[in-house]
Parts: C-alpha cells; sequence; structure tokens
C-alpha cells in the first residue's frame, strides 16, 4: 500500500510516523493535494486531516483521483450527502469518520446500548469535550456525532458543551442523569497517535472494500 498523507500539520505528522512504524510507504505528504500527479494519485491511499474548508475544496479531487480516501477532517455535516454521492459516482472507496480512536469508537457503541436501555425512564443527557486551542469547530464531530447517537437511541436530544484548553488532545464525557442516579461515559485521550492508528487501520481497509463506510460501522462489524 502507497500513502499520500493530505494535511501535514501535527496531525499529519503523526500519521507519517505511525505508517513509517509499521513500514508503509508514504507517496507524498503535502499541503496542497490537488498537485498530486493523478497517476500517482490512482495508486494511493490518500488519508486527509485537513480544515472544513480545505475539504471541501479538496473532495472531488480526491473521489476522482485516489484509489482509496480515508477522511478524517471533520465540519462537513451540512453537504455528506453531496460528498457521499461523489465518491459513489466515481467508484471511489471512502472511509470517513468523527475520531478513529479505537476507544472512542467503543465509546460510541456504548452510548447507543445505554440509550436504548435508558429509554423512557425520564434520563436527561448532556455532552460535554474539551480540545486544544487550535481545534476549528466547536462542538467536535465527535460530540456531534455522539449527541446523534444519544438522540437516536434515548429519544431525546443532548445539550452539547464545548471548551477550548491549551493543547489537550481530546476529552468527550457523556451523562445521563435523573432523579436518582447519573451514569457517565468518558473517553480521554492522551495524544493524538490513537487517532492516526485508528486513520492507518482504516487505510489498510479501504483497500479489500468497495463503497462508502462510516469507520465505527466497519470495526463493530
Amino acid at each position: 500500500m502507497k500513502v499520500v498523507i493530505s494535511g501535514y500539520g501535527k496531525m499529519g505528522h503523526m500519521i507519517e510516523d505511525v505508517l513509517k512504524r509499521r513500514g508503509i510507504e508514504i507517496a507524498a505528504a503535502s499541503e496542497d493535494v490537488c498537485s498530486t500527479d493523478p497517476a500517482l494519485a490512482s495508486q494511493c491511499v490518500c488519508i486527509d486531516f485537513t480544515t472544513p474548508d480545505a475539504f471541501r475544496a479538496n473532495y472531488e479531487f480526491l473521489a476522482r483521483n485516489f484509489k482509496a480516501v480515508v477522511v478524517g477532517t471533520t465540519g462537513w455535516n451540512d453537504i455528506a450527502d453531496k460528498v457521499i454521492r461523489c465518491f459513489e459516482d466515481a467508484g471511489t472507496t471512502m472511509i470517513y469518520s468523527s475520531n478513529y480512536s479505537i476507544g472512542v469508537n467503543a465509546v460510541f457503541a456504548a452510548v447507543e446500548r445505554l440509550g436504548t436501555v435508558l429509554k423512557g425512564y425520564g434520563y436527561t443527557p448532556h455532552v460535554d469535550e474539551t480540545h486544544h486551542i487550535h481545534k476549528l469547530d466547536a462542538p467536535s464531530g465527535t460530540a456531534r456525532t455522539l449527541g446523534c447517537i444519544v438522540e437516536e437511541s434515548l429519544g431525546a436530544k443532548p445539550e452539547i458543551t464545548s471548551h477550548r484548553i491549551g493543547e489537550v488532545p481530546g476529552t468527550h464525557v457523556v451523562e445521563f442523569g435523573s432523579d436518582v442516579d447519573r451514569i457517565t461515559v468518558s473517553h480521554e485521550a492522551f495524544s493524538r497517535e490513537g487517532f492516526a492508528q485508528g486513520a492507518v487501520v482504516a487505510a489498510l481497509m479501504a483497500e479489500d472494500i468497495k463503497g462508502v463506510h462510516n469507520f465505527n460501522e466497519l470495526i463493530l462489524k
């Protein structure tokens, strides 16, 4: 497998480190993925961790030129149908997620189960997230995903609160509170490495599957 890294900031460098440790070839790492030679792109899986604006500008190029694309960029939910249709029309595999941490995806599953069990018993949900001051979207994509999971499973829309503090990699807390008790599920990332490891796992998956997939659905099969 060959990989092109789109977005060469802190996450891009972390992904580069994980790829090197696993002996996976890095064909390019760039802030301008649209400058990639289409002949090279056709042989590569692209791992995209850019910005919402950059992804919006680049997704058509990604879909039309790369063998497969792993999208870690968030903040494009409002055009999700358009993006997915573009990849499907191009016949290009796309795996997307608001969070590639294996631990966070386990939390997604736990929160869904809790919401299903607690539905109808008077629980009020709340989602709280904290990230570093450089994060552009608020609430985070992970918090939005958790909010959707809670709403669908519990039948109640949670309030989401966001905090931007120092260099915090990412902390998410989901609470279900009632008059008699409170249930709390939390995940604290110690670094960005967990996100990078999951993204590389997704890139390896993308070599062997077709279509557009949510990473959570793939690892929980």
